[in-house]
């Protein structure tokens, strides 16, 4: 059993084939007992006898005279057949389409032709006074015609081919969308939602290899990249923060020698410019250190967290205030989003004179809004603000502009948890902060 599985392609293009081939088999097999069985319960009007069999009587009147063409007309009608002789300008009144003829009937009779060649005068679609007729040429005054069967949608033609069409239709469609979802569609969305759901700092992969050698190389080749990725991102890591320390002990140096220099206005510029730089590093190394995406979630009560963060800045004197619920229990980061509304407020605290911290509640996510009154940032500079040591206004200090890491922060923050950060300018003046976690 396990020989025989093994001998089925892991390959899509040799999958396809094989279904390929099984869908001709069963159309065969099931079109030929469709077709045996719609013979067997239906009767249709057979164009293409009637076709012969006029082409015979036609023959025999080309070559009568008058008088003996009245005696084959009258045989003929003893032996049930409902024909006739009609002038060749009768030709001039024959149209191609019925206006008691139904759209199923005309497109049967495009799709289903009989197979008699060469076709009746006019066509196979012929019709005469909204009636279907055959006619046979007998010479250049005279046509022999025939309406003498039933305008019906099964004609010989359609029972002899349409099962096979059909039976073909259906299990090529059903084959191919069942292949469809479960060789490619299926697979194809997992490694969608996989890497929707990423987090590059995890390093185990989380592509499933598993399907067709196709989705499995997809999947392979995506770990892979991914696994280069934290690659590059740990070595870049690393010599930032080897360079953050090796820094350290020079400044230290600096700074003492600075120390014990005569009180002047050169000293303060230098010890200033070394706090400077000393904080630079300690916001880079914190930057770097990237514990969020470490960080295992828990059920916590958000609202509390939002409220030890108001009370902590309005203890130092700041007008942060919370609104929303008492209470609200979700599944999340709690170090995490201390530190992201933590770092809201306080970019928020420096230029405005009052903050609120809003917690609303949706049914898949808790929205986090930080709303000041300051001068807010143009909306060309908006998602610019996001990207590390980038400012606004280069213009201020360390004191209160920062190094441009604070948001940073919480965009990476929000991307841990499947979230997203949103600023938005407020009227008439102010800056919204809209920190979104999916529950």
């Amino acid at each position: 059993m396990l020989s025989r599985l093994r001998r089925i392609p892991t390959t899509i293009r040799g999958q396809i084939t094989i279904i390929i081939l099984i869908a001709l088999v069963t159309a065969i097999t099931m079109g030929g007992a469709l077709e045996h069985w719609a013979k067997k319960s239906y009767t249709g009007p057979d164009l293409e006898d009637m076709a012969r069999k006029l082409d015979a009587i036609a023959e025999l009147l080309r070559s009568a005279s008058p008088d003996e063409r009245q005696i084959i007309l009258a045989n003929v009608h003893r032996a049930g057949w409902e024909i006739s002789l009609a002038p060749i300008s009768t030709f001039d009144r024959f149209t191609h389409s019925s206006s008691v003829q139904s759209i199923a009937d005309a497109m049967a009779d495009w799709f289903f032709p009989p197979d008699n060649d060469p076709p009746p005068l006019g066509g196979w679609r012929t019709f005469l006074d909204d009636r279907r007729v055959i006619a046979v040429k007998i010479d250049d005054d005279t046509i022999l015609l025939t309406s003498d069967f039933p305008n019906s949608l099964l004609t010989n033609a359609l029972l002899a081919r349409g099962p096979y069409y059909f039976v073909a239709f259906v299990v090529l469609i059903v084959f191919f969308f069942v292949f469809a979802i479960r060789a490619i569609t299926e697979p194809i969305r997992r490694i969608a939602d996989a890497a929707t759901m990423s987090d590059v700092s995890i390093g185990s992969p989380i592509f499933e290899e598993k399907g067709t050698v196709e989705i499995v190389a997809l999947a392979r080749a995506l770990n892979g990249m991914r696994r280069r990725i934290r690659q590059m991102i740990d070595a870049r890591t690393r010599m930032l923060r080897g360079i953050g320390h090796d820094l350290r002990t020079p400044l230290t140096r600096m700074k003492l020698r600075v120390e014990r220099m005569a009180e002047s206005a050169e000293k303060n510029a230098l010890l200033t410019d070394i706090d400077r730089i000393e904080k630079l590093l300690v916001e880079s190394l914190s930057y770097l250190r990237n514990d969020y995406a470490n960080e295992a979630p828990e059920l916590v009560d958000v609202a509390s967290i939002l409220q030890t963060v108001c009370s902590e800045f309005s203890d130092v004197g700041a007008a942060v205030a919370y609104i929303g619920p008492n209470k609200l229990a979700a599944r999340c980061r709690p170090l995490s989003v201390t530190r992201a509304v933590t770092n809201l407020c306080d970019n928020a605290a420096k230029f405005a004179h009052k903050v609120e911290v809003r917690l609303t509640e949706q049914p898949d996510m808790l929205i986090i809004s930080v709303e000041d009154d300051g001068p807010g940032i143009p909306n060309e500079l908006i998602e610019r603000v996001v990207e590390p040591f980038y400012r606004a206004d280069t213009s201020r200090s360390a004191s209160p502009g920062g190094f441009g890491l604070g948001l940073s922060i919480v965009a990476d923050i929000a991307h841990s948890h499947h979230g997203s950060l949103h600023l938005r300018q407020r009227f008439p003046h102010g800056l919204s902060a809209l920190l979104t976690i999916p529950r």
